[in-house]
């Protein structure tokens, strides 16, 4: 997944969850943050920050910020859109007969439902962005919404389908991603009970550059 253009700026604050102000060569611009969750530990006044500019028209910022350098030197994507284009791209090469995003089941939408001969699957994705001593977390902020999706793939599971969560690793050198128990228990639970279920946890490794996400 590639991003059309690339601007890098220095981060200075984040005034609310939707936007950031930003330097890009000592002129002050108000941008856009594509991930709502709190990013805490990685947007800090003074980090290297990437940009891009959709184009889009009548918009009120220029710029969307989509990947932050931490400061143990690893770039993040942030992007929250960019696991289900990074999936959607990897996905057109493992050999499935139909993949369909957005797929309505039961009482969720389900970020993908796939079919290979007479077998029927069900994926939910998440992106993870939040990284402790080299493991992955999810999420850092509570979801109600992916507790329930996590419910609908146990009843799809039961129901007969292949069901799958992957969790995207928008960072490189992370190979595992763990429930953030301390943030949001009731995920914990949800993540224990599907395992159990049979729902297949996978985790997607990933390559970042500033304009590009890559699944390994």
């Amino acid at each position: 997944m590639k991003y059309d253009n690339i601007t890098r700026a220095t981060f200075i604050k984040r005034p609310n969850r939707f936007i950031a102000e930003v330097d890009i060569d000592g002129h002050r611009e108000t941008v856009h943050v594509k991930n709502t969750g709190r990013c805490k530990e990685l947007l800090i006044p003074g980090c290297e920050v990437w940009l891009t500019a959709p184009g889009t028209p009548d918009r009120k910022t220029k710029y969307d910020l989509v990947a932050v350098r931490k400061d143990n030197g690893v770039l993040f994507n942030i992007d929250s859109q960019a696991p289900n284009k990074v999936v959607k791209e990897w996905l057109a090469t493992q050999g499935y007969d139909l993949v369909i995003p957005e797929y309505t089941y039961g009482d969720s939408r389900i970020d993908f439902y796939m079919e290979r001969g007479n077998e029927k699957f069900l994926m939910e994705v998440k992106g993870c962005t939040l990284e402790i001593d080299g493991i992955g977390y999810f999420p850092d902020a509570p979801t109600e919404r992916g507790v329930k999706h996590i419910r609908e793939l146990i009843k799809a599971k039961q129901a007969g389908y292949h069901a799958m969560l992957a969790f995207v690793i928008q960072m490189d050198g992370v190979t595992e991603v763990r429930a953030n128990v301390a943030t949001h228990p009731e995920f914990g639970d949800a993540l224990d009970d599907a395992k159990k279920a049979g729902v297949e946890v996978m985790f997607l490794t990933c390559h970042v550059e500033p304009g590009e996400l890559v699944i390994n």
